[in-house]
């Protein structure tokens, strides 16, 4: 196990309260790092984590801080994220154990596929979005505090304005040419030269403001039946899309159904579909059975590979509840694990083969996409909350007088949706327990590098007992179409020697050094020593960690 210099500076930072002016914020873009008995939080961006901080202070619990976080992470950082989007979460309330809140998005009744396929962004990719949804409903059946109390922050940041953050400005900027299509677009994401706006800009949203003030007096009904829900309708509708007043208003948060899986002792819980949480288990099931010295970086890193990839195969064949008890049970694992070349001379490609219906699908690489947080509060209540739209601004489009973006479902990027269903995506936060005491809770961003980042990182803590910090800044492995994808940090690992070693194996490397590309995790872990609980934000992204006073 490496240790880095790096990690052991981070792991003296206290991150206290963040200063609520806009122009603090890039000085506290290194608190990673947070602990406490208090609890903890830790999102993508530090005004998300300071809303969520206030809302605790303000005697919140863990769906307050969360709810709160979440709509101002629809405003700071759009490009990710908004109410225009899905999302998935977790809940682990010590009354009553696990829960799960389905809002992800949900094709109109008169959407048709092959119309839309091949469609990459515009209004045909548009479905109904479910964030609004989700996060009202989890604030009512688990939350404590007013909507309006819990939202007051987004709207505080979409009305005064805030300072956009140097990645959020370069995302923004990778997709200019796209966000000129759409007079909504244009009109709040780009100047008068048509261009997007630079890091440190003092970013004002009043209609984006507006709606969500109509939210939090109102409700989600005003969304989703009200004038909102009438501005969205002619707006997707005026220009070829297939939103209308009645999937708007026949849409519903769901209830998730939860999968349950181990890993060395350790129980874990996670989403089952349209959320990854069973292919994540049997990964992490998969690995386990791998007869491999876990303490050998190279060995451990083609464990993961091969855990990753096989449990793929069954991306595609998840339908049932019957397939969620099969694909997270040990002895398909068992069998899994015994088809891969670390144990079977054969390996991977004569399962490929033979006769068994299996669609080992693509792992495709993501553009930047998604955003995670992760909340605990004083009680021990946990929640994990991923929320998208899709590809780097989703759909690229949003209607004028409401400044939001919607996410991008349709058209065959998460391949084929039929009219008011739900398409699976790679989203899955998970909750792990020892001893049915809550351990380590996290999630992830960065598409179908998730559940990857995921295994990676909870195989970092338990197998080579890293801390949190170590865990999360360990460069990581994923599979990607038969090539072993290494992750480079500054050199120390993966590095030229490790690429040489795979080669020789026989296996197809690719190294890359670009930050953020695999995955960026937002994860809270019990200090079993102190009873402190310990929260970190990924290093490859802007997001912070801290804690209520």
């Amino acid at each position: 196990m490496r240790h880095f210099l790096l990690i052991q500076m981070l792991l003296v930072i206290s991150c206290t309260n963040i200063k609520h002016q806009p122009d603090e914020i890039f000085q506290f873009q290194t608190q990673k790092v947070a602990r406490s008995k208090n609890g903890v939080v830790t999102t993508a961006h530090p005004l998300a984590t300071q809303a969520a901080v206030e809302i605790l202070t303000a005697g919140g619990n863990a769906m307050d801080a969360a709810v709160a976080a979440a709509f101002t992470l629809s405003v700071v950082e759009p490009s990710m994220s908004g109410i225009g989007g899905r999302a998935q979460i977790i809940i682990y309330n010590p009354a009553d154990g696990v829960h799960g809140i389905d809002a992800t998005t949900q094709a109109p009744s008169y959407y048709k596929f092959d119309d839309t396929l091949g469609v990459e962004y515009g209004y045909q990719t548009i479905a109904v979005p479910g964030v609004v949804k989700g996060l009202t409903d989890g604030l009512q059946n688990y939350g404590t505090l007013p909507l309006a109390q819990v939202m007051n922050p987004a709207i505080a940041y979409a009305n005064n304005g805030y300072k956009l953050l140097p990645g959020e400005a370069l995302r923004q900027r990778s997709v200019n040419e796209f966000l000129k299509e759409f007079a909504g677009t244009r009109q709040y994401y780009l100047d008068e030269d048509s261009l997007t706006y630079d890091a440190g800009k003092l970013i004002i949203q009043q209609d984006l403001g507006k709606v969500l003030k109509a939210i939090s007096e109102n409700g989600p009904e005003v969304f989703y039946q009200g004038w909102i829900a009438e501005a969205m309708v002619k707006d997707v509708s005026d220009n070829g899309g297939f939103l209308t007043l009645e999937s708007l208003k026949n849409y519903r948060s769901e209830k998730s159904h939860i999968v349950h899986g181990s890993y060395r002792g350790y129980s874990i819980k996670a989403l089952w579909l349209p959320a990854y949480g069973a292919i994540t288990i049997e990964a992490l099931q998969i690995l386990e059975q791998l007869q491999v010295n876990m303490k050998e970086d190279r060995e451990r890193g083609l464990a993961i590979y091969h855990a990753v990839e096989s449990a793929y195969l069954d991306k595609e064949e998840q339908k049932t509840l019957d397939d969620a008890q099969r694909f997270t049970s040990k002895s398909w694992a068992k069998k899994r694990a015994l088809e891969t070349p670390i144990m079977n001379s054969n390996g991977m490609e004569g399962i490929r083969k033979d006769s068994i219906n299996v669609n080992p699908g693509t792992i495709k690489d993501p553009n930047g996409h998604t955003s995670h947080l992760t909340v605990i509060d004083k009680n021990g209540m946990i929640v994990c909350l991923t929320q998208t739209i899709g590809p780097t601004m989703g759909s690229k489009v949003a209607t004028p007088g409401l400044g939001f973006l919607y996410a991008q479902t349709m058209g065959g990027y998460l391949g084929e949706v039929e009219p008011n269903l739900r398409v699976p995506s790679h989203i899955s936060p998970i909750i792990i327990f020892k001893d049915e005491k809550p351990f380590l809770a996290l999630g992830a961003a960065g598409g179908s590098r998730i559940p990857s980042s995921i295994v990676n990182v909870v195989s970092n803590i338990i197998d080579n007992r890293m801390t949190l910090s170590e865990a999360l800044y360990f460069p990581r492995v994923h599979p990607s179409e038969n090539i072993i994808n290494l992750e480079v940090v500054d050199g120390k690992r993966w590095n030229d020697s490790d690429s040489i070693y795979f080669s020789q194996k026989g296996y197809t490397v690719e190294m890359t050094r670009l930050p953020a590309k695999f995955g960026r995790v937002h994860a809270v872990m019990l200090d079993t020593l102190t009873g402190e609980w310990i929260g970190c934000a990924d290093p490859d992204w802007e997001g912070t960690s801290a804690y209520p006073e």
